[in-house]
């Protein structure tokens, strides 16, 4: 599918999803008996029979003595299990740990980590999740961000319902004073034991789903990040290495590697990032672009990330794409007496 293609379907499930359309699927009619066919397969063949185990990567990172008179920074990772980091062994492994001890190294402040994301959920979960971070704090956080979408495209969730749940988990979100970043459906298609031509397809219908999510997402003022084949050839090089023991969900080197491009997207949200480099950067092909087209760019193009830009434009609202330089994040455990606040 051609990348203007891609952004007209992005386009019609985004309006659909705002105006309440419920009916458009990802995948065609003709297509519906071979992927279950195939998926079942797949499913059979991915994981090792071991029940899901996720670390809890929940306290303070990057010391204890905040600046006088300010808190640590609040992040809350929300979302599926690739939020939740299930496929590793150690707290500081997985992604939300990575992200925590990154922000605080350039934020130069602790950082308090919670995670409400769940192994399994899909997008209608986020309504909960949302629910549960924003009754159970003193303050909203200072940023949330959300990995979700894998589980829309294996359990055929409408398009529009899926991306209809995400953005209101975002407007939600938003509202309470909490910067979003959401990293958007992962590329399934990267999935070893996954199958031609369920392969071809999964790979499709992610990344369709990847730029519907970005519309979605900046049109209520979050920003995302696509993690593609899981943000870089390094994942299609190297898939003995940066997939887990379950050859399904990501080792500890492709949370990393997740990280490392989530990361910088994080701090800029937060005004952390240095001022030149929210210019967009025309040696890396970054530019001010229609939304639809720029949430269909950074679908085919892993760690791209778009954000709001200008209100309107001859073809409806405009958003920056940018190709941050990714930052590399060191594994640090929580605080063992730290509680998030």
């Amino acid at each position: 599918m051609t990348s203007m293609a891609r952004a007209r379907v992005a386009r019609r499930i985004a309006a659909g999803a705002a105006y309440g359309g419920g009916g458009l699927g990802l995948a065609g009619a003709a297509t519906v008996g071979l992927l279950l066919a195939e998926m079942h397969l797949a499913r059979r063949r991915v994981g090792n029979g071991t029940p899901p185990r996720v670390p809890n990567a929940e306290g303070l990172y990057g010391g204890t003595e905040p600046p006088a008179g300010e808190p640590p920074l609040r992040l809350v990772m929300l979302g599926d299990s690739t939020a939740a980091g299930q496929g590793v062994h150690r707290a500081g492994q997985t992604p939300g740990a990575l992200l925590a001890s990154g922000l605080a190294a350039v934020a130069e402040r602790p950082v308090a980590l919670r995670s409400v994301a769940v192994p399994g959920a899909r997008s209608d979960d986020l309504d909960r999740q949302v629910s549960l971070v924003l009754a159970d704090a003193a303050r909203p956080p200072d940023i949330c961000v959300i990995m979700v979408g894998a589980n829309d495209v294996t359990h055929r969730m409408p398009a529009t319902r899926s991306v209809r749940c995400l953005a209101t988990a975002v407007r939600r979100l938003r509202t309470a004073g909490a910067e979003v970043v959401v990293g958007t459906c992962p590329d399934l298609g990267t999935i070893e034991p996954v199958r031609q031509p369920l392969r071809w397809l999964a790979r499709r219908v992610s990344r369709q789903l990847a730029a519907a999510q970005t519309i979605g997402v900046v049109e209520q003022g979050g920003r995302t990040v696509s993690l593609g084949d899981l943000l870089g050839p390094e994942f299609a090089a190297n898939p003995r290495e940066l997939f887990g023991p379950d050859n399904y969900h990501p080792s500890a080197e492709g949370y990393a590697t997740a990280a490392m491009a989530v990361l910088p997207t994080v701090c800029a949200a937060l005004g952390l990032w240095p001022a030149e480099e929210e210019r967009p950067d025309v040696s890396r092909r970054e530019g001010f672009l229609p939304v639809a087209r720029a949430a269909a760019e950074a679908a085919s193009e892993a760690g791209t990330e778009v954000a709001a830009a200008m209100p309107a434009g001859p073809r409806g609202p405009w958003a920056l794409l940018k190709r941050r330089r990714r930052r590399r994040v060191a594994e640090t455990e929580p605080q063992p007496t730290a509680q998030p606040s």
